[in-house]
């Protein structure tokens, strides 16, 4: 059974900084886009980065642009997002989702290239 799981979630200051994983099961993370996205309430849900099958970033929302950073660990199957200078409008239920690539050296921050799912996990930036 094809699974995500996020955790890390959690109350942090502005400036402040969070790392959250993703830990899947059933495939190989290797094998698939990986995307976060996140959703604030009375917001749709934003699609932030991906990292590719070949481990590159293309897509960063201007959101996020130089505060997030995504990265892969194959070994543990598992996918961060890194967040640092966070401000109150980060403030929001992370997700990170699955997709399969049709092409290795791209992908793209549209909910409608991944099929798979995580549960989500809240962040709060407060003081």
């Amino acid at each position: 059974q094809l699974q995500l799981v996020e955790s890390g979630g959690g109350l942090v200051q502005p400036g402040g900084s969070l790392r959250l994983s993703c830990v899947a099961s059933g495939f190989s993370v290797s094998d698939y886009t990986i995307g976060w996205f996140r959703q604030a309430p009375g917001k749709e849900r934003e699609g932030m980065l991906c990292i590719t099958k070949t481990g590159r970033s293309p897509s960063v929302a201007d959101s996020v642009q130089g505060r997030f950073t995504i990265s892969r660990d194959s070994a543990k199957n598992t996918v961060y997002l890194q967040m640092d200078s966070l401000k109150s409008e980060d403030t929001a239920v992370y997700y990170c989702a699955a997709g399969r690539p049709l092409l290795v050296w791209h992908c793209s921050n549209s909910r409608e290239e991944y099929n798979y799912w995580g549960q989500g996990t809240q962040v709060t930036v407060s003081s």
